[in-house]
């Protein structure tokens, strides 16, 4: 009887250190995830990158030099400059263990910061559906899922509600243009603004090529006679819109455009449809779908 009770207390024994061993294994764990994500030092060098990171409730080490408000959160960070040619002394600077730019962007910029030797991650931002990928992939890796799968769910949302609303609807044939200052693109499906045109249940006239953009051809847009023309301002918005503009009322081909003899040439808000993907994007599918299908 003595034997059983010592073994029995013996047994108890182990298991209570055994307990003791994997929560604290569990807790030392916890605190490896909790300081590899505080000495997390992440620098973004799009404002994009910049709002999704602040989405996902991330801290920055530092932000891009623009025009446009950053969130809040990063108020008073150190600026590394535009993000086409980000400052790499001030990026090598700040110490980062990553650093946020852009697919786009990266056939400029890897060899730039390689030679800096400082990390880069470059975000796929070139579709929705891209965009929603990089945001998954960084809620995995900051311990962020959470916020990250929220961000996606309005999105899908969003996709959900426009699919409904153009059910059985006849969709549009659509021209996109992208200006920048002096010229003038067409946007292809590839593009970023032709992806959320073809969400939203348009029908872009440029077909099968691969590129994101090519060079305009007014008689061929022409025959192409599309419902609607997009204008999206790059650059210096008011600029462009002036260029579109003076474009639109001096070459007499645009006039015997379907859709500017029915008045449909909208000019796209540059906050809301960019180069690349923002968290705008419920908002520019939104109102592209009224553009499309007035009521």
């Amino acid at each position: 009887m003595k034997h059983r009770m010592l073994w029995t207390l013996i047994a108890a024994l182990s298991m209570c250190m055994i307990l003791s061993g994997c929560s604290q294994s569990a807790e030392s764990s916890a605190k490896g995830k909790k300081s590899a994500e505080s000495s997390a030092r992440i620098v973004a060098t799009t404002v994009a990158a910049a709002e999704i990171m602040d989405a996902l409730e991330v801290d920055l080490a530092g932000v891009p030099t623009s025009q446009k408000s950053l969130p809040a959160r990063y108020k008073g960070l150190p600026e590394v400059g535009n993000p086409m040619s980000p400052d790499m002394e001030i990026i090598q600077s700040l110490q980062p263990t990553d650093v946020l730019s852009v697919t786009t962007l990266q056939y400029d910029l890897e060899t730039p910061f390689q030679q800096a030797g400082v990390p880069a991650t470059y975000l796929n931002l070139e579709s929705l559906d891209n965009m929603e990928k990089a945001i998954t992939k960084l809620g995995e890796k900051y311990d962020r899922q959470k916020q990250a799968k929220r961000i996606v769910s309005d999105f899908e949302q969003k996709k959900k509600d426009i699919q409904e609303r153009t059910k059985g609807k006849s969709k549009p044939s659509v021209l996109i243009l992208l200006g920048v200052p002096g010229s003038y693109l067409v946007a292809t499906e590839n593009s970023y603004i032709g992806d959320l045109v073809r969400i939203a249940g348009g029908e872009n006239i440029v077909k099968g090529e691969k590129m994101e953009y090519l060079a305009s051809n007014t008689e061929y847009l022409q025959k192409a006679n599309p419902d609607i023309i997009l204008r999206a301002a790059h650059g210096m918005p008011d600029e462009v819109v002036r260029m579109f503009d003076q474009e639109f009322k001096t070459n007499d081909i645009w006039k015997h455009f379907n859709a500017v003899q029915q008045g449909r040439v909208y000019d796209l808000e540059e906050s809301l449809f960019g180069t690349t993907g923002n968290l705008k994007a419920a908002e520019a599918l939104e109102e592209l779908t009224r553009m499309l299908y007035p009521s």
